[in-house]
């Protein structure tokens, strides 16, 4: 079993969750808004979610991998072109931190929840992801391939559970942060777009 492969995941997703995007932001907003508590309901219900695209993943490459050689090469080489295109869509993207709040409805602590997890079950880009994103993350020549993508993704919900709930409780003083300091959007970005670019390259050069 190789733990530095897993460090280096962990270190991955980290970057991830605390680069914005979609899920982060709005976790952050509805805590600024509605309160700590409804952030938090908003988290459990985006990382619950995640599951959902594990398993697909799990199963479906799973199967690949025991059939063809040829065909997992593809899907990293596949999931690498895709890191790439991320990477771009960050590149062309704006640096700018929108913290509108002016736009978040208030919903109760169980619609936020299961908005949640609608937002990630019906999201087909986080399947994507989570298919360019994993394969070059196996880790062991002994554990099935399903039992390696489970703890990949067990370890991908855990790590961003606890970022994503600590900008929930530091809503207010990440906001205020963010508004300080114009400057911190093109931090985050160009760190995204570098581990995008990592993240790829690794997978390239990964072995099954």
């Amino acid at each position: 079993m190789n733990y530095d492969i897993l460090i280096a995941f962990i270190i991955a997703t980290s970057v991830l969750a605390i680069s914005p995007g979609p899920d982060n932001i709005y976790v952050l907003m509805q805590s600024i808004v509605n309160g700590t508590k409804y952030g938090l309901a908003t988290v459990c219900g985006l990382i619950f979610g995640c599951l959902f695209h594990t398993t697909l993943v799990a199963f479906g490459v799973s199967a690949i991998i025991k059939e063809n050689d040829t065909l997992f090469f593809a899907i990293k080489c596949l999931g690498a072109g895709y890191l790439l295109y991320l990477a771009y869509k960050v590149y062309k993207s704006d640096a700018k931190v929108d913290l509108n709040s002016d736009a978040v409805p208030k919903k109760s602590m169980l619609q936020l929840f299961k908005q949640g997890v609608i937002m990630n079950v019906l999201n087909p880009k986080v399947s994507i992801f989570f298919l360019a994103f994993f394969p070059g993350f196996l880790y062991s020549e002994t554990l099935s391939s399903v039992k390696q993508f489970y703890v990949l993704g067990l370890l991908f919900m855990a790590t961003s559970f606890v970022i994503f709930s600590i900008i929930a409780i530091l809503a207010g003083s990440i906001s205020t942060y963010l508004k300080s300091h114009k400057n911190i959007g093109v931090v985050l970005k160009w760190l995204q777009i570098v581990v995008f670019v990592g993240i790829a390259i690794f997978i390239l050069f990964s072995e099954k």
